[in-house]
């Protein structure tokens, strides 16, 4: 037989499950909020009490400052290493991965060393993304980590089939699909979205005639307690159950504001 865990034991696999969480926490951060995906803006440095503050911020983060856009022609766009209207370059370039406009790293995993310095601009970034089309900083761990985590590898708009190279404004994810959106089709789609294909919140199946209690998103039906899982699958306890015919997460129907045709 096994050895049964102490309580002390227990508690210390709980505590590194805890901290597995926090540490994979930057991962999991909205996409608006991902430094790759930020508004392109031109730096103005605010005096903050004894320090300075730059002005590049997340939108949940941006109190009382002056947005302005590309350095030349002043249009709202993401942050990319070019302007995508006037291709200029911008002045202060701001990494993809950390989000860092000025490398402050004496003695760090820069590739190009700098002791001694503070680098800023161009002197700061090491590559740019192919896939979100922004600077990226010459930091080992950026350069090296950066693409293959990079939230818009396959951010093509479910509506307009354009990818990141085809539109200048930033990408954003459907809240009930789950797909991603460009700027200009983002609230449109989601308005659309919330209805299911069918006439009723009855369960899919024909010969069912219960109420679905599970309702997927993508396939726009809804599914009872019995007939959303499927024989011969594990399903994990506290996890979403996934549709049986996308296999993409289902929600409660009771918790979503939607509506059938």
């Amino acid at each position: 037989m096994p050895k049964k865990k102490t309580g002390q034991r227990k508690k210390a696999d709980k505590q590194k499950e805890r901290q597995k969480g926090i540490r994979s926490g930057n991962t999991e951060k909205p996409l608006p909020e991902r430094p790759c995906n930020f508004v392109m803006v031109r730096f103005n440095i605010i005096p903050y009490g004894s320090f300075s503050r730059p002005n590049f911020l997340p939108p949940s983060q941006r109190v009382g400052a002056d947005i302005e856009e590309c350095d030349q022609c002043r249009r709202i766009q993401k942050n990319r290493a070019f302007c995508y209207f006037c291709a200029a370059v911008q002045r202060l370039p701001v990494c993809a991965q950390c989000g860092k406009q000025k490398c402050m790293a004496k003695m760090g995993d820069c590739v190009i060393k700098h002791s001694g310095q503070f680098t800023t601009g161009l002197g700061m970034v090491g590559a740019v993304c192919d896939f979100c089309e922004a600077w990226v900083c010459h930091g080992r761990k950026c350069l090296t980590t950066h693409a293959c985590t990079c939230p818009l590898q396959d951010a093509v708009c479910t509506e307009c089939q354009r990818e990141v190279w085809s539109h200048g404004g930033r990408v954003f994810k459907c809240s009930y699909c789950m797909k991603f959106l460009c700027e200009d089709d983002q609230f449109e789609h989601q308005a659309s979205c919330q209805q299911l294909d069918t006439e009723s919140f009855k369960c899919k199946c024909a010969s069912c005639n219960r109420l679905g209690q599970f309702s997927c998103m993508r396939c726009k039906v809804c599914f009872c307690d019995d007939h959303v899982k499927r024989k011969g699958f594990k399903y994990v306890r506290g996890q979403p159950i996934p549709c049986p015919k996308c296999n993409f997460d289902t929600q409660e129907t009771k918790d979503m504001s939607i509506n059938s045709e």
